[in-house]
């Protein structure tokens, strides 16, 4: 990216709907670019695409005392340039907040106040943004005399359904997961007593409104999302009986030990990009338990103490108001007459057996994960432009067209989306 700009300062566009950049989504990744074209003086003609209404950062696990699961360190700025006026240190300046914040003694900031700062990030650049639309097209642009030069990003409004498209030279898309819905639990869609974790702050207290009813909840997934939302419902509703489906036999602790945490240094990206494929392929896996199925020790010790006081007044577990059952896949549902309750289909996962739940749930929670495939249905007309089958890229995240099927200070970039190439 840096190749294509060449100029001073980052400015509003001059030239009605062309732009040098649109970057399709508005969040971290994006940010991080907003402010490093800042933070370098470059002048171009950059839009913002954001379905969101306006910038927040995972609405649906805002909770109470949720901590960071990185040091501050590595916010938006710090170490490209430490100078950087977008800084989390530099944030807290600004809010008088920094002598208080070191008192703490940690470099995991609450996820709350993260967000804050993402967000007053993200009001910098907002005469750049267009929040309220979501991209349903990127296409290249041009004839067959010579390399696209140029791409149509077309957008839709999400409160009026109109359509718009602008020109743009390079694009980035940069628009996160999709929450991953497993299909036997979908149904052509989860609906009102089924909410994946994203939605769960936001959308909990619609449908369970009352805090001290005896609601009875299921939290699918052993990660950390599971995990938090597990113990929130404890506090959220204290009268509710809880019960969380792991596939495994427990709960398994981050590692975010120092050495492990290596795999996320900057320089760690060429060395992992220069591995063959299948190497790259066990070096990811090898590497899950840095962030993928698992919880981190300090959530753990409070869960277990937690479960620890119910064994103390209840020695049979199967009583207990908040439980975990291990070794239980859950692989599909039954809606329950007359109710709008419903019954999980389970699995053991140590013999095979499927049985079903002997509690009806009034609302089942998935902590499943998202997808990360969404720039290929934006990047379909493009996809006869392509080297190879997928949208690979190449090392500076640079999708792989055709040799001189698009112009070089021309392409498409993607952010978010390229762990198997790029660690």
């Amino acid at each position: 990216m840096e190749t294509v700009f060449n100029k001073t300062i980052q400015d509003a566009p001059s030239l009605q709907n062309q732009y040098d950049l649109v970057c399709v989504g508005f969040g971290p990744a994006s940010l991080a670019i907003a402010i490093a074209l800042h933070d370098r003086g470059i002048n171009a003609r950059v839009l913002y695409i954001e379905k969101q209404p306006n910038f927040i950062w995972h609405a649906g696990m805002l909770l109470p005392d949720a901590r960071m699961q990185i040091s501050f360190l590595k916010d938006l700025a710090t170490l490209r340039d430490p100078t950087s006026k977008f800084t989390f240190i530099n944030y807290l300046k600004s809010k008088n907040r920094l002598v208080a914040f070191t008192n703490l003694s940690t470099f995991l900031p609450l996820r709350e106040e993260y967000n804050d700062y993402l967000s007053w990030c993200a009001s910098h650049f907002e005469q750049n943004v267009r929040y309220g639309h979501e991209t349903i097209s990127v296409s290249a642009e041009g004839d067959s005399r010579g390399p696209v030069s140029s791409w149509q990003v077309t957008s839709r409004n999400v409160m009026t359904n109109q359509t718009s498209t602008v020109r743009t030279r390079s694009v980035v898309i940069a628009i996160g997961g999709k929450p991953r819905i497993p299909p036997a639990l979908s149904n052509g869609g989860p609906g009102p007593r089924i909410i994946h974790s994203s939605l769960y702050s936001t959308a909990v207290s619609k449908i369970l409104p009352e805090k001290y009813k005896a609601h009875t909840v299921a939290v699918i997934g052993g990660g950390q999302s599971s995990a938090e939302i597990f113990n929130n419902l404890q506090s959220r509703y204290p009268c509710s009986q809880v019960t969380m489906y792991i596939g495994a036999s427990a709960l398994k602790p981050s590692d975010d030990s120092p050495f492990v945490n290596e795999v996320f240094d900057p320089e760690r990206v060429d060395t992992f990009y220069d591995l063959p494929s299948e190497v790259r392929q066990k070096s990811t896996f090898s590497d899950k338990a840095t962030n993928y199925g698992v919880v981190r020790p300090q959530l753990l010790d409070h869960m277990y103490e937690n479960m620890y006081h119910q064994r103390l007044h209840e020695p049979d577990p199967s009583k207990w108001q908040f439980r975990i059952a291990p070794w239980r896949e859950v692989v599909g549902f039954e809606k329950c007459a007359d109710t709008e309750r419903l019954r999980l289909l389970v699995r053991d996962t140590s013999n095979g057996e499927i049985s079903m739940s002997e509690t009806d749930f009034d609302l089942v929670i998935l902590g499943t994960g998202y997808e990360r495939k969404g720039h290929e249905k934006l990047l379909e007309s493009t996809r006869h432009l392509l080297q190879e089958d997928g949208f690979s890229v190449g090392r500076n995240y640079r999708v792989k067209y055709q040799e001189d099927a698009v112009a070089p200070d021309s392409g498409v970039w993607l952010q978010g989306c390229c762990e198997d190439s790029h660690g």
